[in-house]
């Protein structure tokens, strides 16, 4: 397979521990380079974690990052009581802001949170990038507080559907990683339906969902599941990563306007 750059987009809805798989199964196709990882609630941990792991020790350093971390999780959890802290002190442990913030980061973190104010969502990343705007984006509306940053208060939950086409000349494919198909909508204002293709050309973006989704309560709301129900979760990230990588989904670089996305459930 010709080697090719994917821009991670990981939906607020998507479970996190599935997440894991998903990035851990592209951390090991030696042809599949990420260029940028953009997240929104309690995924943009998750996104900070891998985005410092590559920084800092290329593919096997994210792999570890992110099994540390999720140990993390499964260790405290559990006693949650002020959640805000309980993310904050978590992320701290599990990256350095000036690793994932700097230019030469290989994987240009962007996390997206919402003002509580105006409901309007921000992207933060490079230099406005902060462990504020990290916990904030996974802070869960209307349960915790939101979190202040430049005088304003943001919360999580921002919606990525939000998100311009990706033209980068470094990326040639998006991928998205999300909870449930049913939220799934182009994500190029250039195109239409009616037309035959994108007229700007941009990104071809693909999807992979959770075909075992379910509603329940979000992450530190509740008690958490255990480290067995954790890794099941990756183990299912992981096969639906490699049954997608397995489809050759990079073949064509121009798609028509409403094939050009592939959902792999």
């Amino acid at each position: 397979m010709e080697s090719r750059t994917i821009e991670i987009v990981l939906a607020n809805d998507a479970h996190a521990a599935f997440v894991w798989g998903v990035l851990d199964r592209l951390l090991d196709e030696p042809n599949c380079g990420v260029s940028g990882v953009t997240a929104s609630g309690f995924a943009a941990m998750q996104a900070a974690v891998f985005a410092y792991g590559l920084s800092v020790g290329g593919r096997r350093g994210a792999r570890t990052a992110l099994a540390n971390f999720w140990r993390r999780v499964s260790h405290a959890s559990m006693f949650a009581i002020d959640r805000t802290s309980l993310l904050r002190s978590m992320l701290e442990q599990s990256i350095g802001l000036k690793q994932i913030s700097n230019e030469d980061c290989p994987a240009k973190l962007a996390v997206l949170a919402v003002n509580a104010r105006t409901d309007a969502v921000k992207i933060f990343s490079g230099e406005h990038l902060s462990i504020n705007a990290i916990v904030a984006a996974a802070t869960v509306p209307f349960v915790s507080p939101p979190v202040e940053i430049d005088g304003d208060s943001y919360w999580g939950d921002g919606d990525i559907w939000q998100l311009p086409s990706a033209r980068s000349p470094k990326t040639s494919h998006r991928l998205i990683i999300a909870g449930r198909p049913s939220l799934f909508t182009t994500l190029c204002p250039d195109r239409s339906f009616s037309s035959t293709h994108c007229a700007t050309k941009c990104t071809p973006v693909h999807t992979i969902f959770d075909s075992q989704y379910r509603a329940g309560a979000a992450l530190f709301v509740r008690p958490w599941i255990d480290w067995g129900e954790l890794t099941d979760m990756r183990d299912r990230g992981r096969q639906c990563a490699e049954d997608w990588l397995a489809t050759d989904l990079f073949e064509a670089d121009e798609r028509p306007a409403v094939g050009c996305r592939t959902q792999y459930i």
